[in-house]
This record gives C-alpha cells, sequence and structure tokens, in this order.
C-alpha cells in the first residue's frame, strides 16, 4: 500500500495563503499516520504586463476576503509593488527545482515565497528574489540558480500545470489524498480546520488499516 497527499497550489495564490497553517495541521496529522506531503504547482496566471491601478484594486478585495475568511495576515501598504508583472510560474518554478533539489526543503520555501509577497511586499516575480528566498532555506545558491534556469525544470513545472489541468483542477488550494494511485479530493478551495481534521482522519484510518 502506498498512500500521500498531494498538495495543489500556487505560492502567488492568496487563498492558498490563507490555507497555509491549515495546511500544515493537516500534514502533521497525515505524518503522525506516516502519510508525506507531496507539492503540485498549480499555475494560477500568466500576466505579460505590470499591474495597473484597478487591477491592484481587484486583488487587494481578493485579499480582504481571505484575510477576514482565514485570519491571516497581509501588507496592504506595501503589497503588489509598482511594477509587478503577475506571472506566476517563476515562484511555481522555484517550488518544482527545490522539490527536485531537496524535497524536505520545498515546504519552507513555500512558506518563504508566501511570506516575501504577502507580508514583506517583494516581487516574488523577480528570479532574484526568489533564489535569496531560496538560499535562505538552505538551498545552495549557485546549485538552485543553474537547476531553476534550465529547461528540465521548466518542463517540469509545465508538467505539473498540465497534470492539474487534466484534473479539471481550476482552483487553489485543492488537496488530494492518493492511496494506491487512486485519488480522492479532501478540498477544493478553503475550508477550515475543523472541517477537513475529521475527513483526513476517517481517510487516513481506511488508508493505513485497510
Amino acid at each position: 500500500m502506498t498512500a500521500r497527499l498531494l498538495y495543489v497550489m500556487d505560492p502567488m495564490c492568496s487563498w492558498c495563503w490563507g490555507f497555509a497553517p491549515v495546511l500544515e495541521a493537516l500534514a502533521r496529522q497525515a505524518a503522525e499516520a506516516g502519510v508525506p506531503l507531496a507539492l503540485v504547482a498549480g499555475g494560477l496566471r500568466r500576466e505579460s504586463a505590470a499591474l495597473a491601478g484597478p487591477a491592484r484594486e481587484t486583488i487587494f478585495g481578493h485579499w480582504r476576503a481571505v484575510q477576514a475568511g482565514t485570519g491571516q495576515a497581509f501588507n496592504f501598504a506595501e503589497g503588489l509593488p509598482e511594477g509587478l508583472v503577475y506571472d506566476t510560474e517563476p515562484a511555481c518554478r522555484a517550488l518544482v527545482t527545490a522539490r527536485s533539489l531537496d524535497p524536505t526543503l520545498v515546504w519552507p520555501l513555500a512558506r518563504r515565497i508566501h511570506e516575501a509577497f504577502y507580508l514583506e511586499g517583494r516581487d516574488v516575480g523577480q528570479v532574484r528574489v526568489l533564489l535569496e528566498l531560496a538560499e535562505a532555506v538552505g538551498l545552495p545558491k549557485q546549485t538552485f540558480a543553474e537547476a531553476f534556469d534550465s529547461d528540465a525544470q521548466r518542463a517540469a513545472t509545465q508538467a505539473d500545470f498540465a497534470w492539474a489541468e487534466r484534473l479539471g483542477i481550476a482552483g487553489f488550494p485543492t488537496l488530494l489524498a492518493e492511496r494506491n494511485g487512486m485519488l480522492s479530493l479532501l478540498t477544493n478551495g478553503y475550508q477550515p480546520l475543523e472541517r477537513l481534521a475529521p475527513l483526513l482522519g476517517r481517510w487516513l484510518e481506511h488508508a493505513v488499516h485497510a
């Protein structure tokens, strides 16, 4: 029997930031049963132009909804810095690269990208920022930089996007439970821990002890 959780997310998705504390608790719950958590990069947005005023206000509206619904903090004063191009591929590729180099560091990096974007007002679409964040969580800067820029990691990132699209996953966060290759949906979209923990508990009981 093989079992794991699959978290389909985007580090520049505000609801994923809102879901982060819930995910951490669910990951601990699964780990206690010997079930690991794996990350799939979802690919939220592919924009080519810098955000304009109306678009920034629309996104801030989403942030306010996430803050109200989850309690997660946001830095509205410095958020969405001038010139930001809302292309989430580089941040997603950073996570895919980390996953290939050291899977244990993909989660600390995801958290640092979240914090840099939502709390520190940094442009995490910039390669130099991603390299700094990767180094901060323990990934060798030169090794990470070379892998991040490689065709292999670009292709791996696109493969993650395509996998999510094939499953019809259009929103994040999405948490799946996989047992012997069979997928079960735990949530598509934010749900609080008190709703998801019992659901995961029932799945773990069946997956581990069946």
